[in-house]
């Protein structure tokens, strides 16, 4: 642990795509700081595993909940299920994504729909679902994952470029509407993450030797990285900040 954020410690938080990837780090970095952590995915053997690597090491051991973020209301549902037998959620952190690659010619509308449903619209509903118990409880913090994707003119993936601009949107809307309310919105905007499926999928001598030039670091930005962000921004230690998107890609020009 780099970083203790006390005001952290027993808060209630709900991440969405935390089985792998940012998202496990991110549930990993809170069970350390002893959050009561909440998290969804698909992914059920990634999921089981995450929370063995995180009892192994004696961290306070987070609740996996099989979740589809296309079904809206199995997701309403869900986080309704854990305020009423909870509590308020005092952090939610929007970060389930899928960044596949894709042809203009070979996108269809429905495939236009499910990417925008997969990287957009189940952020907007997740807010609609913590807001009434944020204000009951007179607060809390809302922390949307973005991409720089879009900010560079990434190609090769419109669809989700498009979505993850919309992020921005939402988020400075949301910190308009809540921010009476003492609930803070910020976004995180991640750089090329390399995750194990970046690496897997996409990483090539080429590609990284074309990373390294871009970025003012040099080296490979890994999901702790976006972790610890994401808990500054959780934290009172960030209380004067709302309506934001901080970048952290290792500086890409």
């Amino acid at each position: 642990m780099k970083v203790k954020y006390y005001d952290l410690e027993n808060k209630r938080v709900f991440i969405t795509g935390g089985g792998s990837g940012i998202g496990a780090s991110i549930v990993e970095h809170f069970c350390e700081q002893g959050s009561e952590v909440y998290f969804i995915d698909i992914n059920v053997s990634e999921s089981e595993k995450l929370i063995e690597d995180i009892k192994n090491k004696k961290y306070s051991i987070p609740t996996f909940i099989e979740c589809d973020l296309l079904n809206i209301k199995q997701l309403q549902k869900t986080i309704a299920d854990i305020i009423d037998q909870k509590g308020p959620i005092d952090i939610l952190i929007n970060n389930a994504a899928n960044d596949t690659r894709h042809k203009i010619d070979d996108v269809t509308e429905e495939y236009w729909n499910e990417r925008m449903n997969v990287n957009l619209r189940h952020y907007f509903f997740t807010v609609q679902s913590v807001k009434k118990s944020m204000i009951e409880n007179k607060g809390g913090v809302i922390v949307n994952m973005g991409s720089s994707s879009w900010m560079v003119g990434q190609g090769g993936m419109a669809a989700y470029t498009a979505a993850k601009s919309g992020v921005v949107g939402l988020t400075r809307s949301f910190a308009r509407d809540l921010g009476e309310f003492n609930i803070r919105v910020n976004s995180v905007v991640p750089g090329w993450v390399l995750t194990q499926r970046q690496i897997d999928l996409w990483l090539n001598e080429e590609s990284e030797k074309e990373l390294m030039k871009n970025q003012c670091l040099k080296a490979r930005l890994l999901p702790h990285e976006l972790a610890q962000a994401v808990l500054f921004f959780s934290s009172e230690q960030s209380g004067g900040c709302t309506n934001q998107s901080y970048i952290v890609d290792k500086g890409w020009l």
